[in-house]
Formats: structure tokens, sequence, C-alpha cells
């Protein structure tokens, strides 16, 4: 089922959103500046856009999977939650990094992405004393040979 998002773009010098390959459920997201940052410096780079999401959605961002390697750049909050409150005119989509080494992004760059996803249902906590599962060995155990 197709949804809807209503896009404010704030300059005409980003691409328009769409699907890289037609198949992705990311759709990238562009710098709408021309920035440079010197190792060590956080920056929050305007993505030049609006979003009005539909009802019961919400948008997670997270960097392009190139992004490190091209600009030495990691998301300072790992990952973005937008909720669809997030929706006026001047709530400008923006990518908080932190520079790693001194880098050059330009307008219209690929940093990063997003897709939407249905808000999670309400869920009720049941304290028990043991959950009676098999272990699998404990966090980073997956993968041992």
């Amino acid at each position: 089922m197709e949804k809807t998002i209503r896009i404010k773009y704030h300059t005409d010098k980003i691409d328009r959103l769409c699907y890289v390959d037609g198949k992705s459920d990311w759709i990238d997201l562009r710098s709408a500046e021309d920035v440079k940052l010197k190792a060590g410096e956080h920056r929050l780079i305007s993505l030049g856009i609006s979003v009005q999401l539909p009802e019961g959605y919400e948008m997670i961002t997270a960097p392009r999977s190139s992004t490190f390697r091209n600009y030495g750049l990691l998301q300072s909050n790992s990952i973005g939650v937008v909720d669809e409150s997030y929706c006026g005119d001047n709530d400008i989509l923006r990518m908080p990094v932190y520079a790693t080494r001194d880098t050059e992004i330009r307008v219209n760059d690929r940093i990063g992405q997003f897709r939407i996803i249905e808000h999670q249902p309400k869920i009720v906590f049941e304290e028990v004393e043991t959950l009676g599962n098999r272990d699998r060995g404990g966090f980073g155990s997956t993968g041992r040979a």
C-alpha cells in the first residue's frame, strides 16, 4: 500500500527525493549546503527539506554506508528518529555529524538515508523469573567458528 509524505524543499539545489534503483527501502538524503569541517568538529548539516509523514508513521535516518569512507563523518546520534509531529514548514531535517578528519561536503552530496516505519504497538511488560529459552552464548557470540 502506498503512503504519501508531503515534502517542502527549502532549496532548488538538491535533487528531489526518489528511490535510487527502484528497489531499495531506503531513500537518500542530500546536503543542502557546502560544509567544511576540521577533525573533531560537530555540525548540524541541513538536508534542505521539511516533511509531513503519514499518520501513525515515523522516519528513521542514518548515514549512507559510504558516508564515513568518503567524508570521515559519523552521525553523532547514531540514528535519527523523526516523529509525525515534526511537520512544520521550518522543521528542517538536519544531520548531526562529527568529523573524524578534515573534510568537505558539497551541496547535493548524498550523506544520509531514511525509511519510514509504523509506530510500534503498545507493549505490556511482564516480569518473570526465567524466560525458559536456550541461551545463544551471550553478547558477541554470533558468528564465532
